[in-house]
């Protein structure tokens, strides 16, 4: 395990991306998203998807320059496209301007085609509820298929994240937010390649391996097995997570432009991303005050339930925020193969991590 600080491993990430050909500033903005996501304990958004990156530029579905296109235009309604720019790039590009229109007409629903990987949806999340906004998020994976559907014996969509971030209080009253962030997989497919990296087990009821049996080999999702073969990812929740992965297939990728998973995987290493995004301003909705004062009581309400556990009642967005502070203090951890297939992809391009 290699320990490293946050602003040296942003830094190196960076450079990898500037010796594929990306800009500073895009090399920049990338590396500290994904840094952000292993300060934040989601190790499997983290740089460990740096080399997957690179790849996908050699491949030619990564466009390190790419920036979005406006499809439709009406106002608070807004169809854009990705164009295969790197995710946290046309993203927080494609944030912006919704958030432009949150401001004149106090609401937006934007949609996202055909981006490359997102990263940690989370991130839009908080940049939304920084400005008192709600906001919810339905993203679809276009990628190798590794979630089973309920009852289904292979992998047949992504892991389909769904995002909803939700301010607490308002103003003198004001808390952290309350911000949700899953796969509707058991397990984001990124936490099995950390732990096949780590030689864990997976736990039980994750996986399927590649005769459709169950299995606590992560690796059945990393590399190929019998005959060529990979396992698939279960969802959560049974039918109820599955559910919600078809919702955001159709929503994030079929009403979005983007399309949805319907064909077989011809290896390439890019991972496209379409997202549909609602955001609402209380403040124009004409709840502000309510809205605060409820969110305020439904909290404090929930923390006054006896402890059944070590860390007590928990709201979604806590974990990440426990997490930032203690890894940037001590540092981030990188598994060996993980810090080994940075040093290979550097190597790949005549660059040393």
């Amino acid at each position: 395990m290699q320990r490293i600080q946050a602003t040296e491993l942003s830094l190196r990430v960076a450079q990898l991306f500037i010796a594929a050909g990306a800009d500073t500033a895009r090399a920049k903005l990338v590396s500290d998203n994904l840094v952000l996501a292993n300060l934040s304990g989601h190790d499997s958004h983290g740089v460990g998807m740096a080399p997957r990156y690179v790849d996908a530029i050699a491949e030619g579905y990564l466009k390190p320059h790419a920036d979005i296109r406006v499809v439709t235009d009406a106002g608070a309604l807004l169809g854009l496209d990705g164009q295969g720019g790197f995710g946290q790039v046309v993203g927080e590009q494609a944030m912006q301007m919704a958030f432009e229109r949150v401001a004149t007409h106090g609401s937006c629903i934007m949609s996202l085609a055909s981006a490359h990987h997102l990263g940690r949806i989370g991130h839009f999340a908080e940049m939304a509820v920084a400005r008192g906004l709600v906001a919810l998020h339905f993203v679809s994976v276009w990628a190798r298929p590794i979630v089973a559907p309920f009852g289904g014996g292979d992998g047949r969509f992504g892991t389909n994240p769904c995002c909803i971030g939700i301010p607490v209080g308002y103003g003198e009253t004001q808390r952290e937010p309350f911000v949700l962030d899953f796969a509707t997989s058991r397990v984001a497919q990124g936490k099995m390649r950390v732990a096949h990296n780590e030689g864990r087990l997976a736990e039980s009821g994750t996986l399927i391996d590649e005769n459709g049996k169950p299995t606590n080999n992560p690796g059945v999702v990393v590399v190929p097995q019998s005959d060529g073969r990979m396992g698939a990812l279960l969802p959560f929740g049974e039918h109820k997570g599955y559910g919600l992965a078809v919702a955001c297939e159709l929503l994030g990728g079929a009403l979005s432009g983007g399309g949805t998973w319907h064909d077989t995987h011809d290896g390439r290493r890019a991972v496209l991303n379409s997202m549909l995004t609602i955001l609402i301003d209380p403040k124009r909705l004409g709840t502000q005050m309510s809205f605060a004062s409820e969110t305020l009581a439904f909290v404090d309400w929930l923390r006054q339930s006896p402890a059944n556990s070590e860390d007590g009642v928990l709201l979604a967005g806590e974990p990440e925020r426990k997490a930032r502070e203690e890894r940037q203090r001590l540092g981030i951890l990188i598994d060996a193969a993980t810090w080994d297939e940075l040093t290979q992809s550097a190597r790949k391009l005549g660059h040393v991590f």
